[in-house]
């Protein structure tokens, strides 16, 4: 006899930060949301956990050493990625916005841009890519 109740496995969010302190934020907020949750400090590592665990949200810081998270939107879309981006930048959001720009113009996957810092409600929203929640903790 086959074993037909198979248990769902949670969404999965790769979060890639150079800053643990916020990685580790970004993670806790995601487990809130019931996603599992892969932390890397190290832009280098993205290629190959993206290719593993194949996440259905990617957040992304924008400046990071060595590699930035422009280079790895691009990388993505040249992958056919298809989960959901967040884009996160301490600095100027035009770089974060440049890069939504062109995966929007390939027609590829949604990016989301957040500044740091940011609340939970707006964090919560752009993972679970549920606006609503942003709007109702506005009321």
């Amino acid at each position: 006899m086959v074993n037909t109740d198979f248990q769902k496995l949670p969404p999965s969010v790769l979060v890639v930060d150079d800053e643990p302190d916020f990685g580790a934020y970004v993670g806790l907020v995601a487990q809130y949301l019931g996603y599992s949750v892969e932390l890397l400090s190290n832009p280098k590592d993205f290629q190959s956990n993206y290719q593993k665990h194949r996440p259905d949200v990617i957040v992304l810081d924008v400046v990071m050493p060595e590699l930035t998270g422009l280079q790895l939107v691009e990388w993505l879309v040249d992958q056919k990625n298809e989960a959901r981006v967040v884009l996160v930048t301490g600095y100027n959001p035009h770089f974060a916005e440049a890069a939504k720009v062109f995966a929007h113009a390939k027609g590829r996957f949604p990016v989301e841009v957040l500044t740091k810092p940011m609340g939970i409600q707006e964090l919560s929203a752009a993972i679970s890519g549920d606006r609503a929640l942003e709007k109702a903790s506005l009321a």
